[in-house]
């Protein structure tokens, strides 16, 4: 126990030497889970297009939030007029009955606040402060109150109402409490949240969305007097997702909310407005949320992905027509103040058009208006250094934002291969300022022999997020990033698969930029780990999951390895995606909760690869593979963003913001051609640095092979990065064996020498910094090779501390595994504890 602890203190302060803190997430004070399921699927997003609306009481005119200002538009005019200007962004107006003001969200200052506007003067007033998230406000019918969700009672979403007097907020009020669930949620909070509120018509009661007694999504629709303490009842229930948002007819008859049931996309339904059946009046292979009833009861207005972007529809009640409200081009937009026009058009290095990824600012830090492509925000930022997240655009060959008069910052980038490109310019009023930016490429490891393609292993085209995207919109993106081949993953967000009609298994695409998009799946059994198939080749392995409970897929079978199985039947490969988050200590006291089956699969010899830079931390997940290498163990290292490419605020960044470079004879290469350089580790896995390593002569991947210990083995290492690094340095069996010394600039190092070989083992070459530094968006840069393997006298490499390490967590998962309840039948749990227990005995018998 004691040689276990220091040599795990050993290898952590190898590893996880301390990263500055100072990036965080957006709007860290929510304490809920999985922050970004929630922030992009209920929070409020910076988007080109529309991404809320409201009536006007005369049903002759909508308000909207777009490009972060509040809009208004006549709905017989192509010409919207801007209402707000920050600073912030501003979001979810809603309109007085009364037809005098608004209210509305602005986020600014790390915080989501109600404010008021005066629509005849355009004079805003604060309404709440204090820090907290405050969304979704809602005006009573009389105009006298009004209702909304806020984070301030434990920063977790409740249901509030206030009195509105005087341009302030008076008798602010809980109406919803809070509860603690015993219920086995995973991708939701153990205590429920309230959110969606809307009035009655007679403003005597609200309805929410709530999850109280279910496991699953946000919940059901529950009603309630608007009184605080009162008891709420269920009148519908279904496994929502944040967007349901349901809004009663003026009758109040009846009402519309967005829903998936039995679809892979948010469609309306109605439902009688105590409860009942619902059904729906769209079919759209699209979504639709956020929906208002006009006040005159005979349309609907919504929020459409259907251009891909965002956009306005409205459809008539009796008939169903469906039109589009106009007039989002920037020349027929109606400003506050003074704005110019930039056109930006960027270059390669050789002179030749090219795609990027484009963020351009004014002076007070906020995002042009952009309505030719959609725009994205990062996950983190570093408060010392901007007031909120960076949003970009992807540019192809050349793009124009709309910019108050003044100074515009432009940063301009293409994944790793290209250094950043930052520019100030002086935008004009009335006038068009161009830009031409031309990228400047590093010099790496794909000039010399042989090709180098990158690869993000984990991608999803849609994902549930605010935009809809097909194969040439992720090609786009692909491109804009220098990635040359996306590994697109279709998996289920809940009870859907969003790619399941967009996608064709076994038929590989490729754009007309060379971007080729090879279909695999992500196989969702949390309780096992999540995996990634790469390359299938006839049908997706179906449900897609197991372990779900209260579901007929509550059953821990099929294990991962059995997924493994069907899966290179079909020729695909299978690694272990985002696995670690810190490194899992089996001897831990109180005994951690330990059920993924990494070891189990690494000893049965089912794994190909593993994302060692991915969503999860790297140097935690980099401890765990340096042990399964220690054990002789053959194991690639992968790389794969989890890159949920339909998101307005993507998990961690974009397409390839994670990326493993494999390395084949000829480009292009045959998918199975790449598929055989990857599963021989000839690879190196970065958010940033770029590596190249040999060993005795050897590329990353091969094998060494010794009669003898060696006292001297040549090396060559080499690096350069987009972003300076703090270390690079050549790893053997766990150990630093030799810092290389970086130049400068620390963006570059090279080094050849020599090594002594005692023992079977391994080396790899990494590359990690202490700080985030963009455009890597990411907790901070980190890259790696795959080992070159190391055989010395015919013998394994072995470490017993290893062996004993993968043995305790096997023994810690059959202890939960044997407690679980919800088997199908015993010969299932006999089958899966057997094969638990034939992998804890391949550890046992290693010498």
């Amino acid at each position: 126990m004691k040689r276990f602890l220091g040599s795990l203190m050993m290898i952590l302060g190898m590893l996880s030497a301390p990263v500055s803190a100072q990036r965080r997430p957006v709007l860290p004070q929510i304490d809920l889970p999985h922050a970004y399921y929630y922030r992009e699927l209920y929070l409020p997003q910076l988007t080109s297009g529309p991404s809320s609306l409201s009536w006007s009481p005369d049903s002759k005119s909508l308000m909207y939030s777009m490009a972060g200002s509040i809009w208004r538009q006549s709905l017989d005019s192509a010409e919207p007029e801007q209402l707000t200007d920050g600073p912030g962004y501003d979001y979810q107006p809603d309109w007085a009955p009364d037809g005098k003001s608004a209210v509305y969200v602005k986020y600014q200052k790390d915080a989501m606040e109600l404010w008021l506007l005066d629509l005849a003067t355009k004079k805003t007033a604060q309404l709440t402060s204090g820090g907290a998230v405050n969304v979704e406000p809602r005006w009573s019918p009389d105009g006298k109150r009004v209702l909304w969700v806020s984070t301030q009672y434990n920063k977790r979403f409740h249901v509030f109402v206030a009195d509105v007097k005087d341009g302030a907020l008076q008798n602010v009020a809980r109406l919803t409490g809070e509860t603690k669930s015993s219920l086995p949620r995973y991708y939701y909070s153990a205590f429920d949240t309230e959110v969606n509120p809307a009035w009655t018509r007679d403003g005597k009661e609200i309805i929410f969305v709530c999850n109280r007694g279910h496991i699953y999504g946000t919940g059901g629709i529950w009603r309630m007097k608007a009184e605080s303490g009162a008891e709420a009842r269920e009148i519908h229930y279904e496994e929502t997702s944040w967007k349901a948002r349901p809004d009663f007819s003026p009758d109040g008859t009846r009402m519309v909310f967005s829903s998936y049931l039995g679809r892979q996309w948010q469609n309306l339904w109605v439902m009688p407005a105590a409860g009942g059946d619902a059904f729906p009046i769209a079919y759209a292979e699209w979504d639709q949320t956020g929906a208002r009833w006009s006040p005159d009861g005979k349309e609907i207005a919504y929020i459409s992905n259907f251009t891909g972007s965002t956009a306005i529809e409205i459809q008539e009640i009796i008939g169903g027509n469906i039109r589009q409200l106009t007039g989002f081009d920037a020349k027929a937009l109606r400003f506050m103040n003074a704005v110019g026009t930039l056109r930006i058009s960027i270059e390669d290095d050789m002179g030749g058009p090219s795609s990027a990824r484009v963020s351009v600012t004014d002076a007070n830090g906020r995002f042009a208006v952009q309505q030719s492509a959609v725009v994205y925000a990062d996950d983190g930022f570093d408060r010392k250094e901007r007031e909120s997240e960076r949003h970009y655009v992807y540019v192809l060959n050349s793009d124009e934002f709309v910019m108050p008069e003044g100074k515009a910052r432009i940063e301009v980038s293409k994944g790793v291969e290209y250094a950043l490109q930052e520019e100030e310019i002086e935008v004009k009023a009335g006038k068009t300022s161009d830009v031409h930016v031309r990228l400047k490429r590093l010099n790496g490891p794909w000039k010399g022999r042989g090709h180098w393609s990158g690869s993000d292993l984990h991608v999803h085209m849609n994902y549930g997020g605010t935009y809809r995207n097909d194969p040439d919109d992720l090609a786009l993106e692909a491109e804009a990033e220098g990635v040359q081949i996306v590994n697109q993953l279709t998996v289920n967000k809940e009870q859907r698969y969003p790619d399941i009609d967009l996608v064709h298994i076994g038929e590989d695409y490729v754009s007309e930029s060379g971007v080729q998009i090879f279909e695999g799946q992500e196989f969702h059994t949390s309780y096992w780990g999540h995996r990634g198939i790469l390359g299938l080749q006839d049908h997706l392995l179906m449900p897609g999951y197991a372990g779900y409970p209260n579901t007929a897929a509550a059953s821990l079978f099929p294990t991962n390895a059995d997924v493994y199985d069907m899966a290179h039947a079909q020729g695909a490969l299978v690694g272990a995606v985002h696995p670690f988050d810190e490194v899992p200590d089996p001897f831990a006291k109180p005994a951690q909760r330990m059920t993924d089956e990494l070891p189990v699969d690494v000893a049965l010899g089912k794994l190909d690869y593993m994302e060692i830079v991915g969503f999860s931390d790297h140097k935690s997940t980099a401890a765990v593979w340096y042990r399964l290498l220690n054990l002789g163990f053959k194991l690639p290292a992968g790389a794969g963003t989890d890159a949920t490419a339909n998101y307005a605020a993507p998990i961690r960044g974009q397409v390839g913001q994670n990326r493993v470079y494999v390395w084949t004879p000829q480009w292009p290469a045959p998918p199975e051609v790449w598929k055989e350089g990857l599963r021989n580790g000839r690879t190196f896995a970065t958010n940033g640095p770029l590596l190249e390593f040999t060993l005795g002569g050897q590329m990353v991947g091969s094998e060494l092979k010794f009669d003898a210990a060696q006292t001297s083995v040549p090396f060559s290492a080499r690096m350069t990065s987009m972003v300076m690094v703090s270390h690079l340095e050549v790893v053997c069996d766990g150990k630093v064996v030799q810092e290389v010394k970086l130049d400068e600039s620390r963006k570059s190092g090279e080094l050849k020498g020599s090594l002594p070989i005692s023992k079977s083992g391994w080396c790899v070459l990494r590359a990690w910094s202490e700080t985030a530094q963009y455009p890597v968006m990411d907790s901070y840069a980190y890259a790696t090779t795959s080992p070159v393997y190391v055989t010395v006298s015919g013998k394994r490499a072995f470490s017993q501390e290893d062996a004993d390490y993968f043995k305790a967590w096997i023994d810690r998962t059959m202890e939960i595994t044997m407690g679980y309840p919800d088997w199908n039948s015993a010969d299932e749990k006999v089958y899966v504890m057997k094969k638990l227990a034939d992998a804890r005995a391949v550890y046992d018998g290693m010498k």
